[in-house]
């Protein structure tokens, strides 16, 4: 078992634990809405995809953010898992990102989707 994100406590008052598969799906979670220069000792983690959110979106925003983020990922995550695909569709003022990947560790492919939105 790894430890859950966001980091809680579980009924029994220890640190949360989450199974594998969920584990990496926070370690993407968390390299998608780093940005850059957040983390004192890991001044080039993440990727920015908070920062996006408030830019004019097109579907120039969309191919660039699709690209930094598959760089991102391959980056910090690249031991863990294999992606296949990165997909972002822009919608009204969300940015949705699909993460197509697989599990190096056991092989699982995995579909993940995740959402930026500016607050209304």
């Amino acid at each position: 078992m790894d430890v859950d994100f966001p980091f809680a406590f579980d009924g029994r008052g220890r640190t949360a634990a989450t199974a594998y598969q969920d584990h990496v799906r926070d370690l993407i979670e968390q390299v998608l809405f780093t940005s850059p220069g957040e983390r004192v000792n890991r001044p080039t983690f993440g990727c920015g995809l908070l920062q996006l959110v408030f830019a004019p979106n097109s579907d120039a925003l969309a191919a660039a953010t699709q690209l930094t983020v598959q760089a991102a990922l391959q980056q910090w995550l690249g031991d863990l898992i294999e992606v296949a695909a990165v997909e972002v569709e822009n919608v009204d003022s969300t940015l949705r990102v699909t993460v197509v990947y697989s599990l190096r560790r056991t092989g699982d492919v995995r579909t993940d989707v995740f959402s930026a939105g500016a607050a209304p």
